[in-house]
């Protein structure tokens, strides 16, 4: 009996497989979705471009009026950056504090984080704004209940270097930057005791062994490794904090974008072309923030991610 095998010519090639006709799989419904995308991006062209209502000349007078472009400057960006230093400084000092092995100052930032994100911000520019009226003599720095003490040792005068005006205080820029500040420190504390949380104690450990004391320890090894985590979270938080500069209304701020906006829309009795350059001013500003954070998450988060390393040259492959 003869097998297949033996009865083959012996230059016959083996049977093989023939070419695989793969056809791709169709995707209908994503033409579908693109169809409609382009439908309605055409709708929204043909509406900003022919509805009278947007007023676009009316929208660029009023951007470049110099009290607007001031109000941007100082009410929204330098109102912004200075928030965001009080409250980042502010968060990474809680966030410590709560980390610390003292329950004092465990609760002490337990407490002030529970306040203050409590509070709606624009409540609590509102009252910012009125705090003055608890302080009618003046905000005094000294020895504190001085009065008190003289008055034991029947002595006359007061032991006070000087005296801040609380209605000078709690009023514009300064009041906003108190306020917004203050509510964000709140917030930072949470974001960087999860970046603390996240580095590897054993790095701390190590590096006390080697004689760093704690604050060294928390300033050149867990702080840096930390910013991973606390990058992302803080350019949310800073672009948030542009957006709640317009809540600067409830001080209020008069120096402000949008305060400024609304002023001039009252005059001319224009709402919504008003609302349209506060929008582009918005869209403006947040971009540049966005860029801004791409890069820094960028710096910081090298050596982490999920790109696979690139493949090494084969020996003497030459170069294009």
């Amino acid at each position: 009996m003869t097998t297949e095998a033996e009865t083959r010519p012996a230059d016959a090639a083996p049977d093989r497989p023939g070419a695989i006709n793969a056809v791709p799989v169709r995707h209908p419904g994503r033409w579908v979705a693109i169809a409609v995308i382009v439908v309605l991006v055409a709708m929204l062209v043909h509406l900003l471009v022919t509805n009278k209502a947007f007023d676009w000349k009316f929208v660029f007078e009023a951007m470049n009026q110099q009290p607007v472009i001031n109000g941007f400057l100082k009410g929204t960006l330098l109102v912004t950056v200075l928030s965001m230093i009080v409250g980042v400084g502010g968060g990474v000092v809680l966030a410590v504090m709560r980390l610390s092995d003292n329950p004092v100052l465990s609760g002490v930032s337990w407490v002030f984080t529970w306040f203050f994100r409590s509070i709606p911000r624009y409540i609590l520019l509102f009252t910012m704004g009125t705090l003055g009226i608890l302080f009618p003599q003046g905000i005094a720095f000294g020895i504190p209940f001085d009065w008190k003490i003289i008055d034991w040792l029947g002595m006359s005068g007061d032991w006070r270097f000087f005296t801040l005006d609380a209605n000078q205080v709690f009023t514009g820029l300064v009041a906003g930057v108190i306020g917004l500040g203050l509510s964000e420190a709140a917030y930072m504390a949470e974001i960087a005791r999860a970046g603390i949380m996240s580095v590897d104690p054993g790095q701390a450990e190590a590096a006390e062994a080697l004689g760093m004391s704690r604050g060294k320890v928390m300033r050149r090894v867990v702080l840096p490794q930390a910013m991973r985590v606390i990058v992302p979270p803080t350019g949310n938080e800073t672009i948030a904090m542009l957006k709640d500069t317009s809540l600067l209304l409830a001080v209020p701020v008069i120096g402000e974008l949008f305060y400024q906006l609304q002023s001039i829309g009252s005059n001319f009795y224009k709402t919504f072309p008003i609302a349209v350059a506060a929008t582009l001013y918005y869209l403006l500003a947040t971009s540049v923030l966005m860029v801004g954070q791409y890069f820094l998450e960028r710096h910081f988060g090298r050596g982490f991610g999920n790109k696979a390393p690139r493949a090494a040259r084969p020996a003497g492959a030459g170069g294009a």
